[in-house]
This record gives structure tokens, sequence and C-alpha cells, in this order.
């Protein structure tokens, strides 16, 4: 890995660990908010019996503890980048009395793996994170057993994920901010309609499917919006913190306000859409 690709690397690393604590805080509602890109990537996988089945970029734990509750005598290996996400995803399984996983904290483009170990993989919005997303689908291939199944999820476009674009678009208006290097992580890196397919078709897979999810982030109301997305999104976390106190407060006010314009009624279901991409490896 190149110096520029190890610091996206320990970048992103200190980053997830930075915000494990807000996404355990938030854990029921960003679980309700991502269910159903998980589910869909459950219905792509089919997990079932001894299978033993890779989860990758977990954070707290999903949809490998769902997935592991489906197998009988089969076993989910829990993976992140970041040891704080991987404690709280250890201990979410012994909250659920879920034993068939383990936890590992390991980077997905090197990771600790025989070849052709794992039936399944899951890795729900984690490729949009990889500094090198072509070295991470040819790893995950390689630990994938010859027809085996793969599913992952992205973010669609921007202009179709509201519960993005309402704060940083803030953000952006009123902080300067610099200019994003040329392929570096970012919410919307994956959301070209073919970006992830062509990705699937080049490490190897094959019989490559994909479908388009919407969802909704219930936040209750507009300070709830604020409050969930200070504490959870790493981008905006990190861009707020470097701003002074009056500069935030101008920026929750323009947010407040783009809430509530669009959800009059006082019930903020934020809208958001994603794509489910599935192949499976070559025999």
């Amino acid at each position: 890995m190149t110096a520029q690709l190890e610091l996206i690397r320990q970048q992103q690393k200190d980053s997830w660990n930075k915000i494990a604590f807000g996404w355990k805080k938030w854990d029921s509602m960003t679980m309700d908010f991502l269910k159903p890109m998980g589910d869909e990537i459950i219905r792509f996988l089919k997990p079932s019996g001894k299978e033993i089945v890779l989860d990758i970029g977990a954070g707290t734990g999903e949809p490998g503890l769902t997935i592991a509750t489906m197998l009988t005598g089969g076993k989910v290996f829990i993976t992140d980048i970041a040891e704080n996400m991987v404690a709280i995803a250890t201990e979410n399984a012994k909250q659920r009395g879920i034993e068939n996983i383990e936890a590992v904290t390991c980077d997905v483009s090197d990771l600790p793996f025989e070849d052709n170990t794992f039936d399944a993989i899951s890795c729900r919005f984690g490729f949009m994170f990889f500094p090198d997303m072509e070295l991470a689908a040819r790893e995950m291939v390689r630990v994938l057993k010859p027809g085996g199944r793969m599913a992952t999820s992205v973010w669609n476009v921007a202009d179709k994920n509201f519960w993005v674009t309402a704060i940083m678009s803030a953000i952006n208006k009123n902080i300067e901010m610099p200019p994003a290097v040329p392929g570096s992580p970012g919410m919307f890196r994956c959301s070209d309609s073919v970006f992830m397919t062509d990705m699937f078709m080049q490490a190897g897979l094959k019989n490559i499917t994909k479908s388009e999810i919407y969802g909704k982030l219930n936040c209750q109301n507009a300070e709830g919006y604020w409050n969930f997305m200070n504490e959870v999104a790493g981008p905006v976390a990190a861009a707020l913190s470097k701003v002074d106190h009056e500069t935030k407060e101008k920026i929750k006010k323009e947010v407040l306000l783009s809430i509530d314009q669009k959800y009059p009624e006082g019930k903020t279901l934020v809208d958001s859409n994603a794509f489910v991409i599935y192949g499976e490896k070559k025999l």
C-alpha cells in the first residue's frame, strides 16, 4: 500500500474509532435506518445451515449478527478496521445471546484469512470508505469459496439522499472545505449506477445483480436530526470540529430550517436511497 493510501487508511481508522461512542448511543435508530439495506443483502445471500460467513465493515455488528441467527452450526466472522466498533459489536452479540460469531479487527485490504474460506460475504456501506477499493474487492474474492456469494450496499447519488445533503450543503456553504483528493473516501464515491457492478466483474464475480432500496431516517424532529448527524456521521463531525461556536450555530440554524421546510408536519422521516449489489465467485 502506498504512503498516500496508508495515510487514508489510518485517517479512516481514527475517524471511526472516534465516533464509535456516537454509534453506540444511537445504535437503535441507526440500525433501524440501515435495516432495509441489510435485509436486501441477506435476501441476496440466503445464509443458512453450517455456512461460514464474513461481514466486512460491520461497525456495531450488522448485518453480521442477524446472519448469525439464521445459521445452524455455521459461524459469522464480524470484522472492522476500528477496534472500538468491534468492541461494540461484541457487546451487542453478548446482549442478544449470539454465540456463533467471532469479532476481528482487521483491514479489508489485507484480510487475515486463508484463500477460499467463506461461503458468503456481506459488506454494508463499506466500499466507499476503503482506500483502495479494487484491492479490497480482490481480497474479498480471494477469501470467498468458488461459487461463494458476495453482496454489498453503497449510497446512490446525493440528490436521492437528503439525509446527507441537508447538513453537508449547509457545511459546504459556510466552511471553505479543502478540495477532496481524487479517489479519496466519500459517501457518494460509488454512486455511479454501474460503478460497483463493473468492480464486481473486474474482481472475478459472475451472475451480478443490483437492486435499489429506499429508506427513511426517523429522527422525530429537526433537532433530533442535527444531534444524530453530529455524533454518527464522520464527515460531519470532522467538519464541525474545526469551526467556532458562531459558525456552528449558523450552520445549525440553516439545517433546522431546511429540515422543517421539507418536513413541515414535524415528523422527520428523512429520505435515503442505496444500491445493493450481488455477485458469485466463479467455480
